[in-house]
């Protein structure tokens, strides 16, 4: 895959937000798991809806390799050992949830703050999908501390869902008057002269 620089620029200015995302943060104390509530998922629905599935993947790819080689980026730190993290399943959630996003995103015949919670929803249940089988399979099959469906749906995504939600309107809002900068950017030519070609 040949990626043009202002691609390159673009995946690692998103790769850095995502990173970023990851400070601001609550802890929220469960009785098996701290689980961490960042921005992180706002700037990966951004990056979902602003730069397409290839670009946005490929960004989500590069903040997870930053930090699996020992980068502290992640919400508990970094390094290789943290794909024995229970919680590292929602982090690869990320990776299949910007791919959908950006491309139901790219199917729209068209772009406002309604239209792009369609994808916004299926990202996040493919983010809490992936995240609860992951966190399921480590704690079941690695940990050996049995937990329940129930308990990780109910403890663990349905806590969480409702905040995020209101993360993906957010960024539809913000995506959607920013998506022509976006698209200009990428495209090779300004908004203003694809409105005088328009004219």
């Amino acid at each position: 895959m040949k990626l043009k620089t202002k691609e390159l620029t673009t995946c690692a200015l998103f790769a850095a937000l995502i990173a970023v995302g990851a400070f601001i943060k609550i802890d929220i104390p469960l009785p098996m798991y701290t689980m961490h509530f960042t921005l992180q998922w706002f700037f990966v629905l951004m990056a979902g809806f602003l730069l397409g599935a290839k670009l946005a993947s490929l960004s989500v790819i590069v903040y997870l390799c930053i930090g699996l080689v020992g980068v502290p980026v992640f919400a508990a730190g970094g390094g290789p050992t943290y794909i024995l993290r229970p919680g590292f399943g929602f982090l690869l959630g990320f990776v299949l949830a910007a791919f959908l996003i950006g491309a139901i995103t790219e199917k729209l015949k068209k772009t406002n703050a309604f239209t792009l919670i369609l994808p916004a929803t299926v990202g996040l249940v493919a983010y809490y999908t992936v995240g609860a089988i992951y966190f399921y399979c480590m704690k079941n099959f690695y940990a050996a501390t049995p937990v329940s469906w129930g308990i990780v749906i109910v403890d663990y995504c349905l806590i969480t869902v409702a905040p995020d939600f209101i993360l993906c309107v957010s960024a539809a809002v913000f995506s959607a008057k920013l998506r022509p900068v976006f698209e200009g950017m990428l495209n090779g030519y300004s908004v203003k002269h694809k409105a005088k070609n328009k004219a």
